[in-house]
């Protein structure tokens, strides 16, 4: 029989959960996000890569001090719930579960474009089923998969980054920094950035299922986000010695042309199945991240209580994670990719203002709450820089999630 208040298994060592973070965020977005962020932030690109990094470190480091006090599924659904209330705990759930359910969707579709771009989308709906049953069978088989993923994913781009660094067709001179799109544009870039930064909020959501979580998190979150920094910076300082800024605004795909350009044309296949397998690792992750705040949240019954069954065997919330699985695999069939970094990005960029909102209540010193302050306002600010038709999109999804939450709050009044 299954119990729906079982907790889950701790079952995620210091190796594992880094390895959750970097599958997380050493995936698609490397291949995806690096053409729009040059667009929008033009020379300005390498200030918008810094600003990014900072606003993430300032998160990470709020995830790790939060999760290590609320070693539970959910993230920053809990946080917000325990230190600001439970509307705000709420909106944090919403602005996840919605935007990450859009970036599943984008990453299924990125498989589908690399593997099959004629079929993008029966291949995009056969991922998800694939990996939503990995990850039925319990988090160390994820963990397992990921570790292969990362892997791959690592071989490629440090591929891409010798064939680049190595070729003729580099320039040095292509590397200065400036400010041709303005400040605006840096902001811009750098919100579009974070989407591919935003994955280490995975170790935190699994926050239930880590060994000894006040010592593992505080110390996986700050790890993965280190690799990440220094992977992206070598990839785009490689790409852009070869493509020049411009060059890589109007690149489709960017790591390939960048190979192409380099004069190593035999490497863009391999390019295109680093793509394929570093979505698929993204996927892993996000349907992983999204099913334990979806468990939390259907805790406190903001979600049919239902999906708070913990699966007896496996000990994975096998409910919440078949229900993300069958939406994502809808939203893949029937969407496209365009928008989803932007529309993410803010959902996310929401999701981490609460974070760092709840932090500043952990400690009322001025030296613990600079960080907090500092991503909370970063986080604010880089959201209202995305493209305006993601913070338009983005801010009315908020508004019906609050406007669902208050219709529960005075039906749950009126009833004895």
């Amino acid at each position: 029989m299954t119990l729906s208040g079982s907790s889950l298994r701790r079952a995620l060592g210091v190796r594992d959960a880094v390895l959750v973070g970097l599958g997380a965020m050493i995936g698609a977005g490397i291949f995806a996000a690096l053409g729009p962020a040059a667009r929008a932030a033009g020379s300005g690109l390498w200030y918008a890569l810094a600003a990014a990094a900072v606003v993430a470190y300032c998160n990470a480091t709020a995830s790790a001090r939060l999760a290590a006090l609320y070693p539970l599924s959910g993230g920053t659904y809990v946080y917000g719930r325990e230190r600001l209330g439970p509307l705000w705990g709420y909106l944090a759930g919403w602005a996840f579960v919605v935007g990450k359910t859009a970036s599943c969707a984008a990453m299924a579709l990125t498989v589908g474009a690399y593997v099959w771009p004629q079929q993008a989308h029966a291949v995009a709906v056969a991922a998800v089923v694939a990996l939503t049953a990995v990850n039925y069978r319990g988090v160390q088989k994820s963990a397992r998969l990921t570790r292969l993923i990362v892997a791959v994913v690592l071989a490629v781009l440090a591929a891409v980054v010798v064939a680049c660094a190595t070729s003729g067709a580099a320039s040095a001179g292509r590397l200065a920094p400036g400010l041709s799109e303005g400040v605006g544009g840096v902001l811009g870039g750098a919100g579009l950035l974070f989407f591919a930064f935003a994955g280490y909020a995975r170790v935190a959501t699994l926050g239930e299922e880590v060994r000894d979580p006040a010592r593992t998190i505080p110390r996986a979150i700050p790890v993965a986000l280190g690799i990440t920094l220094v992977v992206y910076a070598a990839v785009g300082t490689a790409v852009v010695a070869v493509l020049g800024v411009d060059g890589l605004a109007g690149a489709s795909a960017p790591l390939a042309d960048a190979v192409r350009a380099a004069g190593a044309g035999a490497l863009v296949p391999v390019v295109r199945v680093g793509a394929a397998v570093a979505a698929l690792g993204s996927l892993l992750a996000l349907i992983l991240g999204v099913s334990r705040t979806t468990l939390a949240m259907a805790r406190d019954r903001h979600l049919p209580g239902a999906l708070a069954a913990v699966h007896p065997r496996f000990e994975v919330p096998h409910r919440a994670e078949l229900a993300v699985g069958a939406v994502v695999a809808v939203v893949a069939a029937l969407g496209d990719v365009r928008g989803a970094i932007g529309f993410s990005s803010f959902g996310v960029l929401v999701y981490y203002a609460i974070a760092n909102a709840s932090a500043w209540t952990l400690d009322p010193a001025l030296r613990a709450r600079v960080l907090p302050a500092l991503g909370a306002v970063g986080c604010l600010v880089l959201a209202g820089s995305l493209p305006l038709s993601s913070v338009v999109t983005g801010a009315a999804v908020l508004v019906v999630g609050a406007l669902a939450y208050a219709v529960r709050a005075r039906a749950a009044r009126s009833t004895p």
